[in-house]
């Protein structure tokens, strides 16, 4: 067997494994049933946001621009596709509250620690019609629970 610069090995390779047990990936969650599109109830923003507090927080502060946070969420599309859900994965994401799409950075901020709320994303704050490859186009719809705020 050769080594190729950078220290990969080339030609055929053999690897001994042992499995040492299976892990169960966590229940996506259901799909809203308010998926293809916001009941009356939920708020409006002058963006054209909508959203709905699913469960109120226990926080008393809302996350800016400058912080990081810490969610749970899952995103969906009008049909009721599912395309990302950090729950799925079983772990929450962190990143900075303007390193997301524009419907998020302003959902956001107006959440406080503990709080779950549906957000209703119209195209032109998510993804756009024509996305980056892997990007979902059109309006998306995510659930979001804040966990924390750094």
């Amino acid at each position: 067997m050769a080594i190729r610069p950078g220290g990969a090995p080339s030609g055929q390779l053999t690897f001994d494994v042992e499995l040492l047990g299976i892990v169960k990936a966590p229940e996506p969650p259901q799909v809203p049933k308010d998926v293809a599109a916001p009941p009356t109830s939920a708020k409006k923003t002058a963006s054209g946001l909508r959203y709905a507090v699913l469960t109120p927080g226990t926080g008393k502060e809302h996350p800016g621009p400058q912080n990081r946070v810490k969610v749970q969420y899952s995103g969906w599309t009008p049909d009721g596709k599912m395309f990302d859900s950090s729950v799925t994965r079983g772990r929450p994401a962190t990143f900075g509250v303007t390193q997301v799409i524009k419907g998020w950075t302003e959902g956001l901020q107006l959440m406080v620690v503990g709080e779950k709320a549906r957000f209703w994303i119209p195209s032109d704050l998510a993804y756009g019609e024509s996305p980056r490859p892997g990007a979902p186009a059109g309006p998306l719809v995510f659930d979001v629970e804040l966990l924390e705020i750094q």
